[in-house]
Order: C-alpha cells, then sequence, then structure tokens
C-alpha cells in the first residue's frame, strides 16, 4: 500500500464521517481542548516574536478558536 492509497482512504474516511466530525469539532470537550492548544502556541510565539506583534497573535489565535468549538 503507498501513500496515494492511504491519502484516497482518509479522503473516504473523511467523505463518509463528515457529519460526524463537524459534530465533534462543535463539542464542549473540542472546546476545552483548542482553547489549551491555542493559548499554549500564542504564549509560544509572543515569546520569540516582538512585543509590537502580540496583539496581531492574539487576533489570529481568536479567529482560529471561532472555528473549533462551542464559543
Amino acid at each position: 500500500m503507498g501513500i496515494e492509497d492511504l491519502v484516497n482512504q482518509g479522503k473516504d474516511f473523511l467523505e463518509q464521517n463528515k457529519d460526524k466530525i463537524g459534530e465533534a469539532l462543535k463539542s464542549d470537550q473540542a472546546e476545552q481542548i483548542s482553547d489549551n492548544v491555542l493559548d499554549a502556541a500564542a504564549d509560544f510565539v509572543k515569546k520569540v516574536a516582538p512585543e509590537g506583534a502580540h496583539e496581531q497573535i492574539d487576533g489570529v489565535r481568536d479567529n482560529i478558536d471561532k472555528s473549533i468549538g462551542t464559543e
């Protein structure tokens, strides 16, 4: 089985389960996990980015957060 076969299996799985995946992404559990991951990622980037970029980093974090979970 090659990479192409694996990719096609992944596509088939996503197509067959897109409703369940959509529901999972809009769950309370997804919200909690995504908040933790996004906060950690934003904090890390802020440590290496200039202070003037912190507001933009927070904006990006907030936009991503809107796509995952319940809030």
